[in-house]
């Protein structure tokens, strides 16, 4: 069995409430199963369940919990559940913490525990009953054991930000979020004073490399989650904040010929009625499966 379960759907903060319900309002948690081997990516407020579900089932099942976490990049929102995830406090368990290398010379330990710090929370980082290992990784490819593997790769955000693309006994799950394409980041108006041709030239070359470089991270993956934030008339006016539409994660997905594209990273201002027409609209026509993530979906690779 290779499968994922989303705990966490929301970008940027929490948003509880009634016109969440359906999709759900906590911010990024992902759960990936390689039979019996644990993957949890990113630890948004989705973990506080995850760690209540596994409190109740993996413990019970196997003694201890044991998993490998990979965070996408160091926000808050796909960090403050951390406190909350209740193996944290429970001798025995055992959790392989991997990320980016982070913000300048703070390391991915040192960002992490600052929350369990009495600054903010009540216990603090010393006296966890876990054990935690920290790695710090760039683009790479791992062996994690047992014919399952991870490759890393750089995405569009304003800190460093890395997707993931897990392989196991031939079906690969890839998340790509938080991203926006690259753009050429030089003046193409020939009318501005600071447009030169090369440049203009080179800019558009070196974009077009970039996003054909995602494509073929993904390519041909049998579920692709990937960052849709935005409607295509929202992304105009959120241009290099790090997120994308629909409609682009539609374009890398038919580009790529991958099987099952999920639409992530909800804008937390989008209610679920809006959500089901924006699923609604991008499912029609298209010839693979599009789906809206919601929180306790579960698919199968």
């Amino acid at each position: 069995m290779f499968s994922v379960r989303f705990w966490g759907v929301r970008g940027s903060i929490p948003c509880p409430g009634p016109d969440t319900v359906i999709y759900g309002g906590n911010t990024s948690c992902l759960e990936i199963r390689a039979d019996e081997r644990l993957i949890i990516i990113d630890l948004g407020t989705g973990i506080r369940p995850l760690g209540d579900w596994l409190m109740a089932n993996d413990l019970k099942k196997y003694g201890k919990i044991d998993a490998d976490i990979f965070i996408t990049h160091t926000h808050s929102d796909h960090l403050l559940g951390f406190p909350m995830f209740t193996p944290l406090y429970i001798r025995g368990t055992e959790l392989r913490i991997t990320a980016p290398v982070s913000f300048e010379n703070d390391s991915l330990k040192s960002i992490i525990e600052t929350q369990l710090s009495h600054k903010y929370w009540p216990v603090r980082a010393g006296e966890l009953a876990a054990r935690i290992e920290y790695s710090q990784i760039k683009e790479t490819a791992l062996n994690l054991g047992g014919g399952l593997s991870v490759t890393s790769k750089f995405l569009n955000h304003p800190v460093l930000c890395l997707g993931y693309r897990f392989d196991y006994q031939g079906k690969s799950i890839a998340v790509v979020y938080d991203h926006e394409p690259f753009y050429n980041l030089f003046p193409v108006n020939p009318d501005d004073k600071n447009y030169n041709e090369e440049e203009a030239k080179e800019g558009e070359i070196a974009a077009a490399e970039e996003n054909e470089k995602i494509v073929n991270f993904v390519r041909g993956a049998d579920i692709v989650i990937h960052d849709a934030q935005y409607s295509e008339k929202e992304y105009l006016s959120h241009n290099g904040w790090g997120h994308c539409s629909f409609a682009h994660a539609v374009r890398t997905k038919t580009c790529a010929d991958a099987k099952k594209l999920v639409f992530f990273h909800h804008d937390p201002a989008h209610t679920d009625s809006q959500l089901e027409q924006f699923e609604k609209t991008y499912a029609k026509d298209a010839e693979t499966e599009i789906l809206m993530a919601k929180e306790g979906m579960i698919l199968q690779a």
